[in-house]
């Protein structure tokens, strides 16, 4: 049983990839889907004996990695992170592998596609059931190549293979980090089991490091690897510009991607390590950090947004903030939860955001749509719960773990996390602006496209069963895990996850005040209240043939000389492309390169080693042989004959100083010799 999680997916890739030519298309897809959804069957029996029946599973497979006293072996780990991980990775896996097929139904190629489904939940169940690094990094690796296989799915389109490669290029710098945190730990650890590698983290004294004169605790800069290593796979602020431009692939894809598979595996290498983590205050402090900036810009910048799909992309950049932010703060099991919850109804928003998109024949600029709730009354049903749910409305799943989540952030009592604490609420309500934005744009707003009336429908029976499914557990399922994962004395974690007893502040958060406790959803209100207002004003502003922002940015603005559409023009272009990210890093990488190229090519490549090197070789006698070539005939052979007794001269020389003092003493021996055999003959 135990073995099926990757039995399943792996027979799924090799059912499509090989023998669809055999079964059909058809057939193929059929089996695979099958395939997954008996994944999902067994995830749901093992989150029961494991996380439920608190059994602990640590299976060894077979040696991997053999060299010298080092061994890493192939084996599972099933402990409650691992469960709860699992039916996460299982059921949205299988819910996007049953909408692909209503959604990639006239493509000829889903096999191809649902195989490449089938391997990127193969990988990322390698990484969440293994028992060592260097397994997961395995798994870890194995994500990356799928996302850059999907996103680049349809490979005649340009910009979905320059998104596939930006994705691949930006995760191997924080791949990099995370195999010199690997490194780190088989040097000082001499394994990369986790068991053993977490038993002994606190009785092996921790080691100070020298580098360029400062001094560094041996567990700071594991840790720092491997957070870096997560801040690009989930693509927190700094390295999170692959995420938007991956939207480039199909949704199916992008769903899959944001929902359980790619970004929340950063969130689950710390939440793996919190044994480590918990030892290195500065790197929990760096964590937070980043995650309260990065929750906060990417709730700015979505709302500048008016790429549907970019819009849910940089949302789902925000909640990855808040998960990372409650690491920080050592709140574990919060962020599990929020993870947990947010992949239902981040799967619902994009899988929702797919049918609008197939019933516009590939249209995803919101300013394009408009009055769809009349043509898709289910659709709109399904991105209002999603909606909500991200709003973190009362009684919704998004509500149970957000609203904890900033309540834990605002009980520690300290500067850091007021400053946290304020980030994450003013994301909050940034979340509601641009969830309602979403709405009036693509649903009440007045029709500015053709496409509405003439290909506007509502999605097939394969793509509207799983957005009900998602819709349903958007609802419910946050109030019915809640006391199990995040209850008073719940047993579901055991040793799975650490939390210092410093850190331990769950209690107090029952005990703040009710204003804290509602701001959250005040602020929603407001950002609800402003959303509304800000979208109609954008809407009523001009008449309908043309948009305000082109009135505002374009067209009239050398005509209209009040300081308002001025402002306007200079935070959209400011937050429109995500504070410039893109530019800084093409300058950058664009200087770098140039000096890099001129240094390596010119001056070492074209310089030292071809001066000195076979070419130069080459050039010296060809110089040499132009220049004799010039001397008449018998000048050579002069030359030459000079040349030749010369050297005959000085071997000679050499022969008889080196060997005539030895032939002179062999001789005299031989003298003496004949002498003394002379004599002997003569008595």
């Amino acid at each position: 049983m135990y073995l099926l999680p990757l039995i399943l997916p792996l027979n799924a890739f090799i059912v499509c990839a090989l023998f669809s030519r055999y079964f059909g298309r058809e057939v193929a897809s059929l089996l695979n889907v099958s395939l997954i959804f008996l994944l999902f069957l067994s995830s749901l029996f093992i989150f029961y004996e494991v996380g439920l029946a608190q059994t602990v599973v640590n299976i060894k497979l077979l040696d991997w990695l053999v060299m010298s006293s080092f061994t890493t072996r192939f084996g599972l780990l099933y402990d409650s992170l691992t469960a709860l991980m699992l039916v996460v990775v299982s059921g949205i896996s299988f819910l996007v592998h049953l909408y692909s097929l209503g959604y990639m139904k006239h493509d000829p190629f889903i096999p191809r596609f649902l195989s490449y489904l089938s391997l990127f939940t193969f990988f990322m169940l390698i990484l969440i059931t293994s028992d060592n690094f260097v397994q997961m990094f395995f798994g870890w690796e194995g994500v990356g190549l799928c996302s850059y296989l999907l996103i680049s799915f349809w490979f005649t389109r340009i910009a979905a293979n320059k998104a596939a490669l930006k994705a691949m290029i930006v995760n191997r710098i924080s791949d990099v980090f995370f195999i010199y945190g690997i490194l780190l730990i088989l040097i000082y650890f001499k394994t990369s089991e986790y068991l053993i590698v977490f038993l002994f983290v606190e009785t092996i004294p921790l080691e100070n490091l020298s580098f360029l004169g400062l001094e560094m605790r041996f567990i700071d800069l594991i840790c720092f690897f491997l957070m870096i290593g997560g801040i690009g796979k989930s693509a927190q602020l700094g390295l999170h510009t692959w995420l938007p431009d991956a939207m480039e692939g199909p949704t199916p894809v992008s769903s899959l991607l944001h929902a359980a598979t790619m970004v929340t595996a950063g969130v689950f290498l710390i939440l793996r390590c919190s044994f480590l983590f918990e030892l290195s205050s500065f790197n929990l402090f760096l964590i937070m950090i980043l995650g309260g900036l990065t929750s906060l810009f990417a709730a700015i910048v979505g709302f500048f947004q008016y790429d549907l799909k970019k819009v849910i992309a940089y949302s789902t950049c925000s909640q990855l903030g808040y998960m990372f932010f409650s690491c920080g703060l050592s709140n574990y099991h919060i962020a599990i939860f929020h993870l947990f919850n947010h992949a239902f109804f981040k799967a619902l928003l994009f899988l929702s955001a797919g049918s609008v998109i197939h019933a516009l024949v590939d249209e995803q600029d919101m300013r394009r749509m408009g009055n769809l709730v009349n043509f898709l009354p289910f659709t709109y049903f399904c991105v209002v719960i999603g909606s909500l749910a991200i709003m973190g409305f009362p009684f919704l799943t998004g509500f149970y773990s957000k609203d904890l989540l900033l309540e834990l952030t605002f009980v520690r009592f300290i500067i850091d996390s007021n400053f946290i604490y304020f980030l994450g609420i003013t994301a909050a309500f940034f979340t509601a602006i641009y969830s309602v934005k979403l709405l009036l744009f693509v649903f009440f707003n007045q029709v500015n496209s053709s496409r509405v009336f003439n290909f506007a429908y509502e999605s097939y029976l394969e793509m509207a069963i799983p957005m009900f499914i998602l819709a349903l557990f958007s609802v419910f399922v946050g109030f019915i895990f809640s006391d199990l994962i995040m209850g008073w004395g719940t047993f579901f974690w055991n040793n799975a996850i650490r939390s210092s007893l410093a850190n331990y502040v769950y209690i107090d958060s029952h005990f703040v005040h009710p204003l804290v406790k509602n701001l959250p959803f005040i602020l929603s209100l407001f950002g609800f209240l402003a959303g509304v207002v800000i979208v109609e004003s954008f809407l009523l502003f001009k008449s309908s043939h043309r948009l305000m922002g082109a009135y505002f940015f374009h067209s009239n603005l050398k005509k209209n000389n009040s300081a308002f559409p001025l402002i306007l023009r200079s935070v959209s272009s400011f937050f429109f492309p995500a504070l410039h990210f893109n530019s800084f890093y093409n300058k950058l990488f664009d200087i770098l390169y140039t000096k890099s190229y001129s240094i390596s090519n010119k001056t070492v490549d074209k310089g030292f080693f071809e001066f000195f090197g076979p070419f130069g070789f080459y050039k010296g006698f060809r110089t040499l042989s132009l220049i004799v070539k010039t001397y008449p005939p018998s000048v050579i052979f002069f030359n030459i004959g000079f040349m030749f007794l010369a050297i005959t001269f000085f071997l000679t020389y050499l022969f008889f100083s080196m060997y005539l003092p030895l032939f002179l003493v062999f001789y005299k021996g031989l003298i003496g010799f004949a002498v003394f055999a002379l004599i002997f003959s003569q008595n």
